[in-house]
């Protein structure tokens, strides 16, 4: 039995289990106290994840996540807990603190397995440090400038993270030495968002924007002390950061920088990559079995696209199609950005009477869409980024609107969906509310069950009200079936050895996206291998939950505690979400 389907089994096996043997429980403090001080410690090993729960205790560190001391830390941090939780027999345990058991014991195992392989490659064009530390400087974000003390934390942090800049540079050498390098089209990527952040205009750089929005109870001596430290960091240590980098990037790296794009280019990558695999679908699938399962879907949702075709009169073949919507000027009416927030804003406003009728548990976290920042635009996907646990700052939404009059909207509704309401908004914010949660498992991440629960939720519009529009119907197919291509794609570039270009060309033959957001999509693949997996193996475990509690509960089926069910426990491996409804149907039955 595989290792998933054993931790399966016996969270369902111990669900009777309820005595504790006292000479037991009271040999050690309870549980919860282990549960309590993993996430504390993980707080103070990762500042930036404080800041951006609203914790600010940390706001003025960042750790050098690069260096071998970090590494070690993080090594003895799991090691610790899981020896710990030896400690801790199943059968002295509730049901509750079995699963968070069982869930701390895969963060610990599957964190030491990745710990085991060396990041070489620590920036890139779409998930790295530096784009991160971009969306705090601007003032906007997670990071708080609300007091003088906010300021000065800021300060303290960018100076910390100058040292990651340099030992990134470091990483890179030594990855060049290594033969593990970026392809050169991401290096291609990553240098103008390098060269964004060297200009030398201080009062319009990116890290300069908190010192354009002072609060007003600031006096002038405090305004004009944090100026001058602002501009002394900008000139003195942030544009010389980053010219730096770019200049590596842009000579010797770029002449290292490899023709391969999948991640069997590298030394080692297969392995990494079947690693890869189990972290982002938490299952113990198999690359082959993945594309093989890509390859059904696209044909699957291929024959649906076909109806919607025939639907809306168009005669050509499906390829033909994708470039009649990908060009048709009526989907691209907006002249000004802000109408695409309008738009988004008002389907939200569309569904809204029908949200109850599927959710009788909503978040109380605050809700917003916004424009993504300039500075990443470019490469940037549509994203949702989490309100603060305490409610204090709302979810956000960001949309991309690089070139505002080639914005199609064919798909707005079921992207809405997918990264607002009730996708991640909804399961992320009721996980942060959930007051049964221990703290660590409020802002866990497990992509196959996140992003799974995000793809599943498009498939809800029309029960929402929405998708009467048959091109918004084909935008959430379109959506589906990009998902698809992801299974088939992802797996062809890191272990088929497939090309960039093949990659490309397998989507613009199979979806209705634009060749620039492909490419963009492909070139993100090809710098987290295996993160695209996760949205299709997730929503197809959903699915396939939903229909079996459909048929075997029949008339007792009550969609609003399906739903209850699923996000009842925050983000989980996929067997442990099953155990659960397979339990719950049982129970009901």
């Amino acid at each position: 039995m595989k290792r998933l389907a054993l931790l399966a089994f016996a969270f369902l096996a111990l669900q009777a289990c309820k005595e504790i043997p006292k000479e037991i429980a009271n040999e050690y403090p309870p549980i919860a106290d282990v549960f309590e001080a993993y996430y504390e410690d993980a707080l103070r090993l990762n500042p930036l994840g404080a800041t951006f729960e609203g914790d600010a205790r940390y706001n003025d560190t960042l750790p050098n996540f690069l260096s071998d001391a970090y590494e070690t830390l993080l090594k003895e941090h799991f090691a610790n807990y899981k020896a710990k939780l030896v400690n801790y027999p199943d059968s002295t345990l509730s049901e509750s603190e079995r699963l968070s058991k069982a869930i701390m014991n895969w963060e610990c195992d599957t964190n030491l397995e990745g710990l085991s392989f060396r990041d070489y490659t620590p920036i890139d064009q779409m998930w790295s440090m530096n784009l991160m530390i971009g969306q705090l400087a601007g003032g906007t974000s997670a990071q708080p400038f609300k007091t003088v003390k906010d300021y000065n934390n800021w300060l303290a942090r960018l100076d910390d993270y100058t040292e990651w800049l340099a030992s990134a540079r470091s990483r890179m050498q030594e990855g060049i030495a290594q033969g593990s390098v970026l392809p050169k089209s991401l290096i291609k990527k990553v240098l103008p968002q390098l060269a964004s952040v060297t200009q030398p205009t201080i009062e319009e750089h990116l890290f300069y924007g908190p010192i354009k929005n002072f609060p007003e109870d600031f006096s002038e001596e405090e305004k004009n002390k944090l100026t001058a430290a602002y501009t002394a960091i900008i000139k003195d240590k942030i544009i010389p950061g980053y010219q730096s980098l770019y200049d590596f990037m842009n000579t010797a790296y770029m002449t290292a920088g490899r023709e391969s794009s999948g991640i069997q280019g590298i030394p080692g990558g297969d392995s990494y990559y079947t690693h890869q695999i189990k972290l982002y679908t938490t299952t113990d699938m198999t690359a082959d079995e993945i594309h093989q399962l890509g390859l059904r879907e696209v044909a699957r949702i291929s024959s649906e696209m076909e109806k919607i075709k025939t639907q809306v009169g168009f005669e050509g073949d499906l390829k033909a199609f994708f470039n009649y919507v990908r060009n048709k000027k009526e989907l691209m009416p907006f002249a000004d950005p802000q109408q695409v927030i309008d738009n988004f804003n008002a389907i939200h406003e569309k569904m809204k009477p029908q949200i109850d009728k599927l959710f009788d548990k909503q978040p109380k976290t605050a809700f917003e869409v916004r424009r993504t920042e300039a500075f990443r635009e470019a490469s940037a996907s549509a994203e949702y980024n989490p309100g603060s646990i305490d409610g204090t700052r709302p979810g956000i939404f960001y949309v991309p609107i690089p070139e505002v009059k080639k914005y199609n909207l064919y798909s707005d509704e079921d992207l809405f969906l997918h990264e607002a309401i009730p996708g991640h908004h909804f399961q992320i914010s009721l996980a942060q509310e959930n007051t049964a949660l221990p703290k660590f498992r409020k802002t866990l991440w497990y992509s196959a069950y996140g992003e799974g629960w995000a793809l599943y939720t498009e498939s809800l519009g029309k029960e929402l009200g929405l998708y009467q529009d048959p091109y918004q119907y084909f935008g959430m197919l379109g959506a589906e079936m990009h998902r698809a291509i992801r299974l088939v794609v992802d797996t062809g570039l890191h272990s088929k050895g497939w090309t960039r270009e093949q990659a490309i060309q397998y989507s613009l033959d199979n979806e209705a996206e634009s060749e620039a957001s492909i490419t963009s999509e492909i070139e993100r693949y090809m710098a987290n291998p295996g993160q695209a997996l996760s949205y299709k193996i997730g929503q197809l475990k959903i699915r396939q939950l939903r229909a079996k509690a459909e048929q075997q509960m029949a008339e007792k089926f009550d969609i609003r505690e399906f739903h209850n069910k699923v996000l009842e426990n925050g983000s989980v491996p996929l067997a442990l979400l099953e155990a659960n409804i397979d339990a719950w149907i049982a129970n009901v039955n």
